[in-house]
């Protein structure tokens, strides 16, 4: 195969001594500096500049990659997709895929839903993405960029092919890196065919992504959009996904047998939304990741532990087993009856842990207030973490903001910093990635990429729920978690059309 080498290529290099919140114009500073990684270079006047929106990343093999979107287009996807590259969190390598869209010497005008793999049986990186057509905007190919370093990509192999009326739409890639599997190096591509009501597709690589086989649907033929499968140790595939409409439901299926057939979808839990304000693009869409001994976890925004359904949490449910899901429990961020709103989670648990030692580490975006609007609301990027397993959780941090709402680059389903964003292990430290904006100038936005240097520390003590001073007991407000308590929601969602996420 031919290989298309990236012809932009930059590195970024900052020292983490005495590093400020880099290039947020108008934002305040962040506690522990973060540091933009990226920056959209292109001027076609299909899209947003200077955007770049909808973070994933993966660590292994002592490397973090990261992919996203680069220039948002309005109606869907975007000039390119852009990556990041590190050894060690504290330089990164940055650049831009070739050979999908016009920008990078391919076909296509557009580009959409960047997610991060990595294959240890073949020593290989991915970037699945889904690339679009002008008019009308159409998904008709699922495909992935294959690198062996990291840093390097060749042009994208296709993953499935759209046929006559079909069209593609949240794709989401993961190997089996399980040396005791029997299924080691098999390689999982969910997606869903909007053309057909988001029906569920899986496809499956054996040979490290240079080929793929068929698109394969459940058993029972489900619907549903954003699955994010995860691998256990014994090979079985679990993929939780959200449910058609994207805000009832986080629904699971699995494979036992490599990918040669997949199970009836089963519910693992209700949602219940509140809608973030400001016309703001966020959605419950599951974060999924799992520890070293096979427990997923899964996180998203929903609103049953707020008064009258007021604002969102961001809450998490576990199996071990794809079938059978734990209650779904309240991420401590601050009190019930702060006000606020937190929403689009990245998840990481670190892959050396399980168990009630297990290493988790949350990013996610919020409002201070969850009743403002697009002159007042306040946009923050926070991280929390638990060392374990979610059973107590450190103090919340804020990373970056605040950040106004028309500083973000703006889409036909509201203003975006992405569908989803990330967090990866690598180190034993912490690696978010997310959008960060500024004031826009001269016509053009300030939208980037950005990450903690260095990464953060996971799972530092929260201070203790109850505290005695002299004959006066001060109860934490941050231990008011529903930890263990089974919840109903307070609120029916909103029915809600299929949409495109695009």
């Amino acid at each position: 195969m031919a290989v298309g080498v990236s012809r932009r290529v930059v590195a970024t290099f900052a020292a983490v001594a005495g590093l400020a919140l880099v290039g947020v114009g108008g934002a305040a500073a962040a506690p522990e500096g973060v540091v933009r990684v990226s920056s959209d270079p292109y001027s076609d006047p299909l899209a947003q500049h200077r955007t770049e929106v909808e973070p994933d990343t993966f660590a292994a093999n002592g490397r973090l990659v990261g992919a996203f979107q680069v220039g948002r287009v309005f109606d869907g996807g975007a000039t390119n997709i852009g990556w990041t590259s590190s050894l060690d969190g504290r330089r990164f390598a940055s650049g831009f895929l070739p050979g999908i869209t016009t920008a990078g010497g391919g076909p296509y005008a557009r580009v959409t839903d960047p997610s991060v793999a990595y294959d240890a049986a073949h020593r290989v990186w991915m970037i699945s993405s889904i690339p679009l057509t002008r008019e009308p905007v159409h998904g008709p190919e699922v495909v992935v960029s294959r690198s062996t370093d990291g840093i390097h990509w060749a042009n994208p192999v296709t993953v499935a092919r759209a046929a006559a009326g079909a069209d593609f739409d949240k794709n989401w890639t993961v190997c089996d890196n399980h040396r005791s599997s029997l299924f080691y190096g098999h390689c999982y591509t969910q997606f869903d065919d909007f053309g057909d009501v988001d029906r569920i597709k899986m496809s499956t690589s054996t040979d490290g992504g240079r080929t793929w086989g068929p698109a394969l649907e459940t058993v029972s033929r489900s619907l549903g959009l954003g699955g994010q499968p995860v691998v256990q140790p014994n090979g079985t595939v679990i993929v939780p996904i959200g449910d058609l409409t994207g805000v009832r439901r986080i629904d699971s299926f699995r494979s036992t047998d490599g990918g040669q057939s997949w199970s009836a979808t089963t519910t693992a839990a209700q949602i219940s939304h509140h809608t973030v304000a400001a016309g703001l693009r966020a959605s419950p869409l599951a974060s999924a990741e799992i520890d070293r001994d096979g427990k997923v976890f899964v996180v998203w925004e929903d609103c049953r532990f707020r008064p009258n359904c007021s604002g969102n949490d961001i809450v998490m449910s576990t199996t071990t087993d794809g079938i059978e899901w734990s209650p779904v429990v309240r991420i401590p961020i601050d009190p019930i009856d702060s006000g606020t709103d937190h929403f689009i989670p990245g998840l990481a648990v670190d892959t050396g842990s399980s168990g009630d030692h297990a290493r988790l580490a949350l990013t996610y975006y919020s409002y201070s207030k969850a009743d403002c609007n697009t002159a007042t609301c306040e946009l923050s990027v926070g991280f929390i973490s638990s060392r374990s397993g979610g059973a107590a959780w450190s103090t919340a941090k804020t990373l970056a903001g605040p950040m106004k709402v028309d500083w973000l680059a703006n889409t036909s389903q509201g203003r975006m910093v992405g569908d989803y964003i990330s967090t990866s292990f690598l180190n034993g430290r912490a690696f978010p990635l997310f959008a960060v904006a500024g004031p826009p100038t001269g016509g053009l936005f300030d939208e980037a990429m950005a990450t903690v240097p260095g990464g953060l520390a996971v799972g530092l003590q929260p201070p203790a729920c109850v505290e005695q001073r002299g004959n006066v007991r001060f109860h934490n407000p941050q231990c008011r978690r529903v930890i263990g308590r089974t919840s109903t929601p307070t609120e029916s969602p909103t029915s809600a059309s299929p949409a495109p996420r695009r």
